[in-house]
């Protein structure tokens, strides 16, 4: 049987649950980023982000955040643009929800994003109005 030469397994590579994202300073955008809001996650370290200019960008999560912390749908983020390519940005920032509801109160964000929800597409929303009716007829014939 092999001897364990290495230095811890799975429970190593998690790590502690650190908390230290509890109480951090709000970050504003500067120049040349911007704050967006997640459309839809891709796979890949990649995902659809709907800019707060109007833009839907292509977004890359950075190597720092990409297995440390979790973006799902609907939250938002402050992207970082590209001087090469408009339509690509990178993921420098998630926004915790009480930040976000800061930034929306402060105005950076306008009041038409909707927080704490994902997203929902008009093509989905469309999808899901469809519903059937029976009768009591029907019913008894099954």
């Amino acid at each position: 049987m092999p001897k364990n030469k290495g230095k811890g397994g799975k429970n190593r590579k998690r790590g502690k649950n650190e908390a230290d994202d509890e109480k951090r300073e709000l970050v504003f955008k500067e120049d040349g980023q911007e704050y967006a809001q997640v459309t839809r996650m891709l796979g890949n370290g990649r995902c659809e982000a709907l800019c707060i200019d109007g833009t839907k960008r292509l977004c890359h999560i950075r190597g720092k955040m990409h297995k440390k912390v979790w973006i799902a749908a609907g939250d938002i983020v402050l992207v970082g643009l590209r001087d090469y390519q408009d339509d690509k940005a990178d993921v420098i920032l998630k926004y915790m929800n009480d930040e976000a509801r800061l930034l929306k109160a402060y105005g950076e964000i306008p009041d038409t994003v909707r927080l704490n929800e994902g997203v929902v597409d008009e093509e989905d929303a469309a999808a899901h109005d469809d519903y059937i009716q029976f009768e009591d007829e029907d019913i008894d014939k099954i």
